[in-house]
């Protein structure tokens, strides 16, 4: 993302100004002061403003304090958003060093909806959330051209469209005592580093996994279970759960996706030894 260096003078009245880009930056709420800038082929001057784009983003926060006295407070600070849903923020700028406004600039840095400004408030809004990575920005440059910043946390998720359970071939005859693979395929699911699946016999887990990508666009995951077979497996069921746990740290998952159940019939003959044969039910 490309920093932006600015001098501003002061004494200016605000004003709303949006600048344009093919990922643009919503509504930046800035004081209307005279100001040069110079990069990337970009120039501000009297409040004349001449864009010539060589790249696809832009930036006006750069240096950004996150740790500064009055920081930003953005209302939810977290959002957990189905992807193409709506969704929306509010942020107070500050309580006190961001004033008086005319001194001042404020505004949200983010690639999709709209932002409105009602003094130090600013109120972020979208219709439809479409875009897996972002994270939009609330700040505000002090009179001595400090800028203090605060990020909201933004999780787009979608809900595995399918959770599959099987274990080889569709009816194969195994040994009792027989160590066999349970496998557990969840497809398009995101964000996958939310991704739990738990492995079950009947209502007993036996295991649970969770997904090592870091990917945020929807994914297909697979997972495998060892699994040594009894004379007790006998109509026993097999299922598998997807679970996206979007509140870390709570008891209650967030969304779960169950798979359809596998039975075992186990046959045990007469001199000890069993067979179990796996079949799918839907």
């Amino acid at each position: 993302m490309p920093a932006l260096s600015h001098s501003l003078t002061k004494h200016q009245k605000q004003e709303e100004i949006t600048i344009p880009s093919s990922r643009p930056v919503e509504k930046i709420f800035i004081s209307k002061r005279s100001f040069e800038v110079h990069k990337l082929g970009i120039m501000v001057s009297s409040s004349v403003l001449l864009v010539v784009f060589s790249m696809t983003f832009f930036s006006c926060v750069s240096s950004c304090n996150y740790s500064c006295p009055d920081k930003p407070v953005l209302t939810p600070s977290r959002l957990v958003v189905k992807y193409g849903d709506p969704t929306s923020t509010t942020c107070v700028a500050c309580q006190k060093d961001c004033l008086p406004l005319q001194e001042s600039v404020i505004g949200m840095e983010v690639s999709r909806g709209k932002t409105t400004s009602n003094g130090t408030t600013l109120t972020w809004k979208v219709d439809h959330l479409t875009e897996w990575d972002l994270s939009p920005k609330c700040f505000y440059t002090d009179i001595n051209d400090k800028q203090c910043c605060t990020t909201l946390s933004v999780t787009v998720y979608q809900p595995p469209e399918a959770v599959l359970i099987s274990s080889g071939p569709n009816g194969q005859v195994l040994d009792c005592g027989q160590s066999i693979t349970l496998q557990c395929s969840v497809h398009k699911v995101a964000p996958a580093r939310n991704l739990i699946v738990n492995f079950y016999r009947g209502q007993t887990q036996l295991g649970h996994m969770k997904s090592k990508s870091t990917i945020k666009e929807p994914v297909n995951e697979t997972f495998t279970f060892s699994y040594k077979t009894s004379k007790d497996d006998d109509k026993a069921q097999f299922w598998c759960e997807a679970v996206l746990d979007l509140e870390p740290g709570t008891t209650q998952p967030f969304l779960v996706v169950k798979s359809g159940n596998l039975t075992a019939t186990v046959h045990c003959k007469p001199e000890g030894k069993k067979q179990t044969q796996f079949s799918p039910q839907v």
